[in-house]
This record gives structure tokens, sequence and C-alpha cells, in this order.
């Protein structure tokens, strides 16, 4: 279940996405799978061919690409997340989560 994150943010991103940029968005989250987790961000692009090479450079199998909703995107949560995050110099999209 997601939640803390306002509309003008997911527009933004489905903006993005559909733009056929890489695109983040991050938000509070809950799944009872992953207790420990506060957050997830949906890495989206509407060029699957870029989502799918975007992934590989972190070890992202496609397989894992989300494509419902006309969003296709990756689910980064926990050690993955915060390590892509850092790495594509996002780690202050995780503050607010700590």
């Amino acid at each position: 279940m997601a939640f803390g994150i306002k509309r003008a943010e997911l527009t933004a991103w489905k903006s993005e996405v559909n733009s056929g940029n890489i695109a983040f968005l991050t938000h509070f989250w809950y799944d009872p799978r992953f207790p420990h987790e506060k957050s997830v961000t949906k890495v989206g692009c509407r060029d699957i061919q870029r989502l799918i090479q975007w992934g590989k450079r972190y070890g992202l199998r496609k397989e894992w690409i989300h494509e419902r909703d006309a969003y296709p995107h990756f689910d980064l949560i926990g050690d993955k997340q915060r390590e892509i995050m850092k790495l594509e110099g996002r780690s202050e999209d995780l503050k607010k989560f700590l």
C-alpha cells in the first residue's frame, strides 16, 4: 500500500515516464512481506528497452519490470534501493524515510 505522496509528484512521474525518460518516484509504503522497509522507489520509463538497459547497470532483470497501467517500472526496496539511489545521486529522496 502506498501513501504519503502528493498528486503533483505522481502526475510529474507519470509525465516523465510517458516522455520516455527514466523517472524516479519514492514514497512511503507498507507490505507485510517486507516489514522492516518503509519506502519503495518506482523507476519507470515508457521505452521498455531503455528501462531494461538502465536496470542492467544495477543487476536488475527485465522480468522484474511491472508492466501495468501504461507505466512500466522497477520497484526498488531495501538495500538495493539505497545502493541505486546513492549511485544515481538521489540519496536525498530517501532521507524522509529514515
